[in-house]
């Protein structure tokens, strides 16, 4: 029988010491025999306004040995059925934005081909849309749940195609999206025109605005959206500049009016049931996080994304 790898726990080593991985699990080359694995990619060159993504992998990983296994809420025990590790960080050409999206897509084309569901830590907003067409060469195309302040639909910025406000205008280009199957969850803030946030309700895609959600459990919008996705492979990128930076001010564009750590709590274990095929935590700026308190928000909430794997239908 094999044994399932376990997060070093608090009474082994203290949480200021053991491995710098994720929840200080084992760390693994490659996700061969994995159900699931923790992957960084360590990239702020697709970012507009304030670094320090590129440090956001390292961060959460720290801050992610306060975590334990059992998730006291939704009695979720991953590590009792799922094998897990980290495997380390994307190896991102960090000169140039355009081979490290074709990089990121080689190398989760290879994370998928060993069965593994990645959850990853970013990293600029960029890294999504090679991700997504990795998923679509696995899965087909796939419904999402994107948690943001920003839509991230552009088509440029400053005339390049390529840019962390733009991820999810290159992912329906390449047709990586189920448009009656995608909800934007978050957004806010100011911009240019209308078409900032109708461009996607145009597409069929249900958009619903941070305004919308104030003062509100999510747990109905939750149960709108596994009614939608019902059977389809489905993946969840979350922007932690979604949370109002009361909460998460260690990000590069920040915007108030947002959500809190509990509707975030909510949108994730709202993903219970659903056919999650992977997720990713983004935009955690460690240098805007002098307390670390974003990247520990970030790190808990991808832990949650693992616990919903295991309520995963068949």
């Amino acid at each position: 029988m094999t044994q399932l790898n376990q997060p070093l726990g608090g009474n082994e080593m203290p949480r200021f010491g053991g491995p710098a991985t994720f929840m200080r699990l084992p760390a693994q080359d490659g996700a061969d025999g994995l159900d699931a694995c923790f992957v960084g990619i360590p990239m702020d060159i697709g970012t507009s306004n304030r670094p320090g993504t590129r440090l956001g992998p390292r961060q959460i990983r720290d801050e992610s040995r306060m975590l334990r296994p059992f998730n006291m809420a939704t009695r979720a025990a991953p590590f009792e059925t799922l094998q897990v590790a980290d495997v380390g960080d994307v190896p991102i050409n960090t000169f140039d934005l355009k081979k490290s999206v074709a990089i990121i897509a080689q190398h989760f084309s290879g994370l998928l081909g060993s069965g593994a569901v990645p959850l990853t830590m970013g990293g600029d907003h960029t890294l999504t849309w090679p991700i997504l067409r990795a998923m679509k060469d696995r899965h087909g195309p796939v419904a999402l749940v994107h948690v943001d302040a920003h839509a991230d639909i552009n088509d440029t910025m400053f005339g390049e195609t390529v840019a962390h406000g733009c991820p999810f205008r290159r992912a329906w280009e390449d047709g990586c999206l189920i448009d009656d199957k995608v909800f934007q969850i978050g957004l806010r803030g100011t911009g240019y025109a209308p078409e900032d946030f109708d461009w996607g309700r145009e597409r069929g895609w249900t958009v619903v605005q941070a305004e919308e959600c104030w003062y509100r459990s999510l747990a109905p919008l939750m149960k709108r959206v596994r009614d939608r996705v019902g059977d389809a492979p489905v993946y969840l990128s979350f922007d932690i500049d979604s949370l109002d930076p009361a909460f998460a001010p260690g990000t590069g564009t920040v915007e108030p009016g947002g959500l809190s750590t509990w509707q975030a709590l909510e949108i994730v274990r709202g993903m219970a049931g659903l056919n999650l095929v992977g997720g990713d935590l983004v935009e955690v700026s460690p240098p805007y996080d002098p307390s670390g308190n974003t990247a520990l928000i970030g790190a808990n909430l991808l832990f949650e994304m693992l616990c919903v794997l295991t309520a995963r239908p068949g």
